[in-house]
């Protein structure tokens, strides 16, 4: 007997017939001899519906309140979820993220997790119940009720799988699986068999929103295997773990890409290190992510900076930028919206030079400016205008013929 996470998104529990699948997939894996723990959203778009209540009661809530109010939604669907196994004559119990031992840091909003207190859980498994758990959510040292962010039940669900000593976690979407680039967009995108973390950690950092980046890091630190798959069709997902045991043919692995993204800049910085430093401790304080950054400098001896944001962002960091304008001893902010991230992913990229150049030589040959750029062993970014996003992204994948199926040696 083993013991199995399982997670379902928003989508596949959307309406009461989506919860009663899932009930069905959840007896299914009991049935098969395994312990169960479950992971639930909220139900489809409920949780945009309570944002949007708030905004218009208020164009500024309290994030406590918001918090407050977006924990509800996954709440809903632990009891129908749980009533629907007992339907089904399976003993199952629901816990709210607080109940089932969730400690987040004091952050409202964009919580992280850190600590389970797994006795409850561990209690529940040992009388022979399923165990449904709120994703989403958890609780301060100070009882205070706290989100964890878009995409905040994959972490819980691997967090859960890690401090239980899961054998396994799996990740019920409405997608078969990790696809070369998003299929609704690009047509020929493929849904790959197996992904590295490393891999997989960079398209979900990128824009490949199939799975939360922090979730991807809790299973390469406890080297947890993750399978995506579908909560609808019954087939083989896409598994992600340490190696992925073949070589392939394709340098590239992926084509991720991200819309809403702003170029800050920031003109006539003291040319120092210590001003460098200051502005991202400044910004990284005030929880705002900063992704590629460029740095030069001029004539008169200051220095300019440019990072990229999402562009929801942006009002926070001019307003963060302009109350510490003393601090940061800057002379002026522009800022140019309208963009999106385009990046290609691979491992392959370690021991194959010349993958940026061919990269470039696409872009440039389909007439999209490169405006920043960004590298690391396994991908390169760039910052584009968010018109050319499509067309970059359906070349590339032509390019680096990501259509084609890999070649597999052992």
């Amino acid at each position: 007997m083993g013991l199995i996470v399982q997670k379902f998104g928003g989508t596949s529990v959307g309406d009461v017939e989506r919860i009663s699948n899932a009930a069905r997939r959840t007896a299914e894996e009991q049935q098969n001899g395994n312990d169960v723990v479950v992971v639930v959203s909220a139900m489809g778009k409920t949780t945009d519906h309570l944002v949007n209540m708030a905004n218009e009661i208020t164009g500024t809530p309290s994030k406590r309140e918001m918090d407050m109010l977006l924990s509800t939604g996954e709440q809903v669907t632990i009891a129908l979820l749980t009533m629907a196994l007992a339907q089904r004559g399976i003993d199952a119990v629901s816990y709210t993220g607080w109940q089932a031992g969730i400690k987040t840091e004091a952050v409202h909003g964009n919580a992280r997790i850190v600590d389970i207190d797994t006795e409850n859980i561990k209690k529940s498994l040992k009388q022979g119940k399923v165990v449904v758990v709120a994703g989403f959510q958890g609780v301060t040292e100070d009882g205070e009720i706290t989100t964890l962010g878009r995409g905040g039940s994959d972490t819980t669900a691997v967090a859960l799988a890690a401090a239980l000593n899961a054998d396994k976690c799996d990740i019920y979407t409405d997608v078969t699986g990790v696809f070369t680039t998003d299929p609704r967009y690009v047509k020929s995108a493929r849904k790959l068999l197996s992904v590295s973390y490393d891999e997989m950690l960079e398209l979900a950092n990128l824009g490949a929103g199939v799975l939360h980046p922090r979730a991807v890091e809790f299973a390469k630190n406890y080297g947890l295997p993750i399978e995506v798959r579908s909560s609808m069709e019954k087939e083989r997902g896409t598994i992600i773990e340490e190696e992925i045991g073949m070589e392939q043919n394709l340098v590239v692995r992926g084509v991720a890409f991200e819309d809403r993204i702003t170029r800050v800049s920031v003109l006539g910085l003291s040319n120092s290190l210590k001003g460098l430093s200051t502005i991202f401790t400044t910004l990284a304080q005030n929880h705002i992510n900063v992704d590629i950054i460029i740095q030069s400098r001029t004539e008169a001896g200051t220095a300019d900076i440019s990072f990229s944001i999402k562009s929801n962002d942006l009002p926070e960091t001019l307003n963060v930028l302009e109350s510490n304008r003393e601090l940061l001893d800057y002379k002026a902010v522009e800022s140019e919206t309208g963009l999106a991230k385009v990046s290609i992913v691979g491992s392959g990229m370690v021991s194959n030079p010349g993958v940026a150049a061919k990269m470039f030589e696409i872009l440039e040959g389909n007439r999209v400016q490169v405006k920043m750029v960004s590298t690391s062993e396994i991908k390169v970014s760039t910052v584009i205008k968010e018109d050319q996003m499509v067309n970059a992204v359906e070349s590339l994948h032509e390019a680096f013929e990501l259509y084609s199926e890999p070649v597999k040696t052992k």
